[in-house]
């Protein structure tokens, strides 16, 4: 993960978080992540896994990659990884 990008104070928007484990990565990179899956379950999983030292830069949704409702340039990166 560090050799594909900086990750260091950037927006991050990670589609199809499942249950946040490469959100805890990219936070621990120095993200802020805003994490989206479909899985209500899962969300709700990855809320409760968060450390609260990670509280103020992970923000955990449920959402469809193909409804997003984001304003546009509201990130500097998106990851859409292991997911379909």
């Amino acid at each position: 993960m560090r050799r594909a990008a900086t990750w260091r104070r950037k927006r991050v928007l990670e589609i199809g978080c499942g249950d946040g484990r490469l959100t805890l990565r990219l936070a621990r990179l120095g993200a802020h992540v805003t994490a989206i899956d479909p899985d209500g379950s899962l969300i709700a999983k990855a809320r409760r896994a968060l450390p609260p030292r990670f509280a103020n830069r992970i923000h955990y949704q449920v959402g469809k990659a193909g409804t997003l409702k984001f304003a546009s340039q509201s990130f500097d990166l998106v990851i859409f990884a292991w997911s379909f």
